[in-house]
């Protein structure tokens, strides 16, 4: 287990007990959120070292490993997916004012939206850890992918944008792997990263069964205020900050199935619209946010 003294974001050493968090989906295993005193950063104390994660991905329900995987809530999942692929790939146009380029995938899972890139045009190189992820999204979209130690061998200046789907939350060594980012991306290439928020107003709602935590394969529980004091570290500029509004409905119905409700599917959706109209008109709280990036070098 991976047991942190200091901060990892700001290196304090005024680091107090947030919340304690179970693994729902798969263990069932507390796990104890911490809260940083200076910077106010949110991680997951005692988590698995990188070796030993692996067992907390180890099952055909983690979705967008395994192409597989069945169910209800995968049917969601899907959907939305399905629905998202599109306004991503609009996003990636309007924001590099290119219609192709060369893009970097990492946390591919099994290639859904590299092969939407793919197919628009764009020449996709994906990175995933997961052999059976990556061997899918490579045989059935014939995607480039590499394995995360690989990273460091791409030549400098090489992408017009890197994407990070849900992604680095899950990194043990987010500021190496922004440093590789930074070492890829050709002046005026962008980054977009997508995250849960968990000053979110479902966050709050829901607390210790906020299907967002998702301990303890999320190390680490961003706000938009550490986000950007994580990206100014790592030599980023922000450049704006989007919502991916679906995100609440389906986290919502994973955080009622987590809490035990009779009904999880109609009461978060319920719930899920009264989250999204909160954020919608008072333009802060989403479930999630894209945070849109450039190097400060340009």
């Amino acid at each position: 287990m991976v047991h942190h003294t200091n901060c990892p974001l700001c290196s304090s050493g005024d680091l107090n007990f947030h919340l304690t968090c179970r693994d729902h989906f798969l263990t069932g295993e507390p796990f104890d959120l911490y809260k940083c005193g200076s910077c106010n950063f949110v991680f997951t104390q005692d988590h698995p070292g990188e070796k030993e994660a692996v067992l907390y991905y180890d099952s055909s329900d983690y979705i967008s490993h395994d192409a597989s995987a069945k169910g209800f809530t995968t049917a969601l999942y899907r959907l939305a997916r399905r629905i998202m692929l599109a306004r991503k790939r609009r996003l990636i146009i309007r924001l590099t004012g290119r219609t192709t380029g060369d893009l970097l995938d990492i946390g591919a899972g099994s290639g859904h939206f590299a092969g939407a890139m793919k197919e628009a045009g764009w020449n996709v190189t994906g990175i995933e850890p997961v052999k059976k992820a990556a061997d899918y999204a490579s045989s059935q979209f014939g995607i480039r992918m590499l394995d995360p130690a690989q990273i460091g061998h791409l030549p400098d200046r090489s992408f017009d944008c890197v994407t990070l789907w849900h992604v680095l939350e899950h990194l043990h060594d987010p500021f190496t792997y922004a440093s590789e980012i930074l070492r890829v991306l050709r002046p005026g290439g962008k980054c977009i990263i997508a995250l849960p928020d968990s000053l979110s107003y479902d966050a709050g709602y829901y607390r210790e069964h906020w299907a967002a935590y998702d301990v303890p394969r999320h190390l680490w529980h961003f706000t938009p205020g550490t986000f950007s004091f994580f990206a100014e570290r790592a030599g980023f500029s922000l450049m704006a900050t989007e919502d991916l509004p679906f995100d609440v409905f389906y986290i919502s119905f994973l955080s009622e199935k987590y809490r035990g409700t009779n009904l999880p599917l109609i009461t978060g959706v319920i719930n899920g619209l009264r989250f999204y109209l909160a954020a919608l008109f008072r333009r802060k709280g989403a479930s999630s946010l894209m945070y849109i990036l450039k190097s400060k070098a340009d």
